[in-house]
């Protein structure tokens, strides 16, 4: 395979291209379709498609307004060097589902009114999912590709990120991308928090987005390390997924945490101590198999590592934006910027 770098990877949104809205109250659905609107604008919609974006994203808000509780709604601009998509992804923290497939049924509503929101969302979109456990609550997301960019595929991995509350930068970041179906994935928790832990995660997605292709994690780890080098550093992973050898390469520098998650259980992937850019006695790379039907998950220390992929049955067999908002949802409880990347195996 020739060499290859720059385009085609797939990268944390910059400030301004992603936002979190909280939809409790009930003027929640006119906000979140104005800012909605904003974002899609950016990126070409207009005239009939820019319509079935705002009529999605005001369903998917009242959604949560009437339904849940504690419902957010993500919205982001992602781009993968040559085209971008609007994506739309809804959290909540209950009820939750007993009948997901009926739910999405028009006319089907758990509250008396027009059951017509799942539905009409699903069939406006471009692609999208479901996922929800009684009890628990639900995650749903719709994308929209940008016009003109035809139809496309479904990438194996999403990822999402988050600022601490009361900052607009986030200093975690991650880039991805598949080349002859093996997908290379970082994922950079900045130390500390705002402006310049962003600096220095932008610079380690700059570093890997650089590097010419095929390459172990190890290598990759050591180029981020360097680049990392005038900036205040931070925690970096490294995972080279082989989907066709059933095998995962990973290297890490810090608490970034790595998983390898299928069947109820999940294997934790070993880093070794340090600060990218600053301490690192060795660069160390693991090699683990890679079960059928499971999922990669990188995630910052902003999110908890107690979570239980027990707790959520058949989540990690889904679409990889549903495994990174639930986890993001459930076990992003920390007081710190957050961010979840996850890839289909």
């Amino acid at each position: 395979m020739d060499p290859l770098s720059g385009t085609g990877w797939t990268v944390s949104p910059p400030v301004g291209d992603t936002l979190w809205i909280r939809a409790e109250e009930q003027s929640s659905p006119s906000g979140v379709r104005r800012r909605a609107t904003e974002l899609a604008e950016r990126i070409g919609f207009a005239g009939e498609r820019l319509g079935q974006v705002q009529l999605a994203a005001t369903e998917a808000a009242t959604n949560l307004v009437k339904h849940a509780s504690d419902g957010e709604v993500a919205l982001s601009i992602v781009r993968d060097g040559t085209a971008a998509l609007l994506q739309l992804v809804c959290v909540d923290r209950g009820p939750g589902m007993a009948d997901p497939a009926r739910s999405r049924l028009d006319g089907f509503s758990t509250s008396g009114t027009l059951g017509i929101g799942l539905g009409t969302i699903e069939r406006l979109a471009d692609q999208s999912g479901l996922y929800s456990v009684p009890g628990t609550g639900t995650v749903t997301f719709a994308r929209f590709r940008q016009p003109g960019t035809g139809p496309g595929g479904t990438p194996p991995f999403a990822g999402l990120t988050r600022p601490l509350d009361g900052e607009t930068e986030c200093g975690d970041a991650f880039a991805v991308r598949e080349v002859d179906g093996v997908v290379y994935a970082l994922l950079c928790d900045g130390l500390g928090h705002g402006p310049l832990a962003a600096r220095a995660a932008q610079e380690a997605v700059r570093a890997i987005t650089a590097a010419a292709l095929p390459a172990r994690p190890a290598d990759l780890l050591q180029l981020v390390h360097r680049r990392l080098a005038p900036t205040r550093g931070g925690a970096v992973a490294v995972a080279v997924v082989d989907r066709a050898a059933r095998r995962v390469g990973y290297a890490g520098l810090g608490n970034v945490a790595g998983w390898i998650v299928g069947d109820g259980r999940r294997q934790g992937m070993i880093s070794t101590p340090g600060i990218a850019g600053h301490q690192a006695r060795s660069f160390r790379e693991q090699s683990y198999e890679l079960p059928p039907h499971a999922s990669v998950v990188l995630h910052s220390d902003g999110l908890t590592d107690r979570w239980n992929p027990a707790d959520r049955p058949g989540l990690f067999h889904r679409d990889p934006l549903l495994v990174a908002a639930a986890l993001m949802r459930d076990a992003g409880v920390r007081h710190d910027d957050r961010s979840v990347l996850a890839v289909a195996a």
